[in-house]
């Protein structure tokens, strides 16, 4: 049943949590898209890149050449105006796009509609109406008092459609809510919710909401989640799921973010029928969004299974890399390279199997004193995983042992490296540069 994907934009959190969700599937094929040069070239095999912005008027026509030429089946959006976007574009487009129907995604993309389309339920925050004329005459005002007692200070300010903590400000007063609304009369004005924030992870298929849990923000960077725990689901906010769910037509991931007021009560602040970056938190605990949504959309029934154990995420920068290096063989020491501090080196491991992999030769070279192939088993380590095994006295010099076929070599002692260097005119490497090596392409 093997599908083909296209993932865009791939490079951003959303596109690479679905790659992670997705590369080991045998069901798809994941592509990536991009109309910029982003972090996808380093993560998806399968990139193509200069695809037109979502503004540009090529864009249809493009993607329906993308999607001939690869064979593209599907299209999963990987940012808020993408889906929206593409929901627009899905009856004139070659390859099904997955993200819920038009009407859903255009509501969740504005705040201002979302808290309209969910007026008088008890989670939808108070916002209230700014008559910019009317506070700056504030002073020649009779109604000046019953003006001001409108506002419930402090307020907060955020922008209609975006994402992230781009543009928000807080106003503590009459003084400060003329100013930030001056300065952008598009801002919505909402009741300041002081208290925690959750984001809800759910999961709905033909009306019905199979999956709810939350997730506590602990630390929050450029507005994403980048340190996050599993939590027990509150019923006030199972029962804000439901509510939402039954108005709306989810058609696999979608989440909603939450923050209690100063009584203690959840307010809703956005929901996005979309893959979160930090569902990789839930994914962890059984639940494969990016998969499920993909099955789902392929008419195939799912079900659902999850870990109960807590479970913390931290995320930060990852480093990729794409050495333009060209070899055909890995030489490499043992002592404090393959076996460092008294464990395996388990990522040196991973690079070896990928050499593996793409049929690069491995040779080890070692003084260990006593017999490698004894240490190896005792490590559990096959000895067919090296093409050679070379075992050398601690006065022998190890370029001597070195054919002039295209290599590499990796050591933990500079003194070995510099000889090698020096000698062989080849590309050394340390430990720490291992990383460098590795191919996440998938």
């Amino acid at each position: 049943m093997m599908k083909n994907v296209l993932v865009f934009p791939c490079g951003s959190e959303i596109g690479l949590e679905i790659h992670n969700a997705l590369k080991y599937s045998k069901d798809f094929k994941l592509f990536g898209g991009s109309s910029v040069d982003d972090h996808g070239k380093y993560v998806y095999k399968n990139y193509i890149d200069g695809i037109p912005f979502i503004d540009d008027d090529g864009l249809l026509d493009y993607l329906n050449k993308v999607i001939d030429e690869n064979d593209i089946d599907l299209i999963y959006p990987a940012h808020d105006d993408v889906v929206l976007r593409l929901s627009q574009l899905r009856n004139d487009l070659d390859a099904e796009i997955i993200t819920a129907d038009d009407e859903t995604c255009d509501i969740c993309r504005s705040k201002k509609k979302t808290y309209e389309y969910f007026k008088g339920e008890s989670f939808t925050p108070k916002t209230y109406d700014i008559n910019l004329d009317e506070l700056e005459d504030l002073e020649n005002n009779d109604n000046k008092a019953e003006i001001i007692s409108k506002y419930d200070f402090p307020i907060f300010l955020k922008p209609d459609i975006g994402q992230g903590s781009k543009g928000v400000a807080i106003a503590n007063n009459i003084s400060d809510l003329k100013h930030h609304i001056g300065e952008n009369p598009d801002l919505i004005a909402v009741e300041y919710l002081p208290q925690e924030e959750y984001t809800v992870d759910c999961f709905s298929n033909n009306g019905e909401l199979l999956y709810c849990e939350m997730r506590e923000r602990i630390r929050v960077k450029d507005g994403i989640s980048v340190n996050a725990i599993t939590i027990e689901t509150d019923e006030e906010v199972k029962e804000i799921a439901k509510v939402i769910n039954s108005k709306m037509a989810f058609k696999g991931a979608w989440f909603f973010q939450v923050k209690k007021d100063r009584n203690g009560n959840y307010k809703l602040l956005e929901i996005a029928p979309r893959i979160a970056g930090t569902m990789a938190l839930h994914r962890n605990t059984g639940v494969n969004f990016p998969l499920l949504t993909l099955y789902t959309h392929l008419g195939i029934d799912v079900s659902i299974i999850s870990n109960n154990n807590k479970l913390t995420i931290d995320r930060a920068l990852t480093n990729r890399f794409n050495y333009e290096i060209d070899y055909d063989k890995v030489y490499l020491d043992f002592d404090d390279t393959v076996f460092v501090k008294g464990k395996i080196n388990t990522y040196l491991m991973m690079f070896l199997y990928q050499c593996v992999n793409e049929n690069k030769e491995i040779i080890l070279i070692t003084k260990h004193i006593k017999d490698i192939k004894e240490t190896l088993k005792e490590l559990k380590i096959d000895i067919n995983l090296f093409d050679e095994i070379i075992s050398l006295e601690k006065t022998d010099e190890k370029y001597k042992y070195f054919d002039n076929v295209k290599s590499i070599f990796i050591d933990d002692s500079f003194s070995e490296r510099y000889e090698i260097s020096n000698k062989l005119n080849i590309p050394v490497f340390d430990l720490d540069s291992v990383e460098s090596l590795i191919d996440w392409k998938m």
